[in-house]
């Protein structure tokens, strides 16, 4: 059997987060830039930024995707065409765009361009793929509502040479494909302009129109209901089913999230990636901890979204908050003569339990011995951040390497 064979793409929101994302096994990554991109609130790239991005991808024989996906106005359109070509002399592999006019004015301004259509246009049938494939589109990303016959579909029923991506993890909108606009009549913030404030995280009462003050017993809690807040996608056990479906890129949402958030995410992804491709079948028993990897980050419940249909328990009604079990304590730079040596994030002390998490392999536990400051002098606390650090490891560790501690 012919197993397919896709990519892992993963979110970047600046140069740590794309070291995280390089260095834990992504194959491509996405980014924005100072405009046009979904995600305003992220660090994003300026040109110097994105050459420098596009370079290390390069490196390493991997790619890099620039968002573009905004719905832009008619006076932003007027800057578009040479931020487009400015972006593309930077390195960039592919645009990522939902209008049709920014759509046309690419093809216009860098005609080589690589164009993948964002999951902003809505895309839930094989006649919008194959009319965007028409118009010069490479790649599309699918709408985030479709399930696993829908997607099958699509694909046996679009040119073969067309790319299927489709969100694997992350943070889910409420809304169909993001089309969301609560926030902009809440807090006068455009989640089509990316500066989305999630007002669907927030409490609610339910309160009839011609019964002001009277609040219905809708609320799960007394103080309220989070009634619009939906779980996080997580589909790294069913990495088989999306691989059969013949998807060619699995998208990895959080282009805002935490170096931290990035590296696991994808490191977890893609060992049950690789070992499913080498052995035809998922990770089960001592390799259950590849799965286990996902509940390390900063995420709310998880669901599987629209894959096996629509979600009968897909919101999150008690809490809008996140369930957070680790902490990041400190990034290896070196290893030396049996000692670990590292860059302190939020700190550790002698004595202390730690877990390492290097690139492809299975995390081990240490204990933290030996503490001592950049001059070698013994301490107790390595509670300064940004400073470095080292203690006793007889396990040789990477550089890049994360030293975490579970709450």
């Amino acid at each position: 059997m012919i197993i397919n064979k896709p990519e892992l793409l993963s979110p970047v929101g600046d140069m740590e987060r794309l070291d995280a994302a390089l260095n834990f096994g992504a194959d491509a990554i996405y980014i924005g830039g100072n405009e046009f991109g979904m995600r305003a609130a992220a660090a994003n790239f300026g040109f110097e930024q994105m050459k420098k991005a596009a370079e290390a991808a390069h490196a390493l024989n991997k790619r890099i995707y620039l968002t573009c996906n905004t719905l832009p106005t008619n006076s932003e359109m007027d800057r578009m065409q040479e931020y487009l070509k400015n972006a593309a002399l930077c390195g960039v592999d592919a645009f990522i765009v939902s209008d049709v006019g920014v759509l046309s004015l690419l093809k216009k301004t860098v005609p080589d361009a690589e164009v993948h259509i964002s999951t902003q246009a809505g895309i839930v049938n094989y006649a919008s793929a194959n009319t965007f494939y028409e118009m010069g589109a490479k790649r599309v990303v699918l709408a985030r509502e479709l399930c696993f016959d829908d997607i099958k579909t699509i694909r046996d029923k679009t040119n073969p040479d067309l790319e299927l991506e489709t969100f694997v993890h992350g943070a889910m909108c409420m809304s169909f494909s993001g089309r969301c606009t609560i926030s902009n009549y809440m807090t006068n913030r455009d989640a089509n302009r990316g500066e989305c404030s999630q007002p669907c995280r927030w409490q609610y009462y339910l309160m009839e129109q011609k019964r002001p003050g009277e609040y219905f017993p809708v609320f799960e809690e007394p103080e309220g209901t989070y009634i619009l807040n939906s779980k996080d996608m997580c589909m790294i056990e069913h990495i088989d089913k999306l691989c059969d479906a013949g998807i060619s890129s699995l998208k990895i949402e959080g282009r805002a999230k935490s170096s931290y958030y990035v590296a696991v995410v994808t490191n977890a992804y893609r060992n049950v990636l690789d070992y499913y491709l080498k052995n035809g079948k998922m990770p089960e028993n001592e390799n259950s901890w590849m799965y286990d990897e996902v509940y390390k980050v900063s995420h709310r419940e998880y669901t599987t979204g629209f894959y096996f249909g629509r979600p009968e328990n897909g919101q999150c009604y008690q809490s809008g908050g996140y369930v957070r079990n680790y902490d990041i304590a400190a990034l290896a730079d070196d290893y030396k003569d049996g000692k670990v040596y590292f860059t302190s994030k939020n700190g550790m002390q002698e004595g202390q339990i730690v877990e390492i998490l290097s690139p492809q392999i299975k995390p081990f536990e240490v204990e933290v011995k030996n503490l001592c400051d950049v001059e070698g002098k013994p301490c107790e606390n390595a509670n300064h951040p940004m400073s470095q650090y080292s203690f006793d490891c007889s396990v040789p560790v990477a550089k890049g390497s994360i030293i975490r501690i579970e709450k």
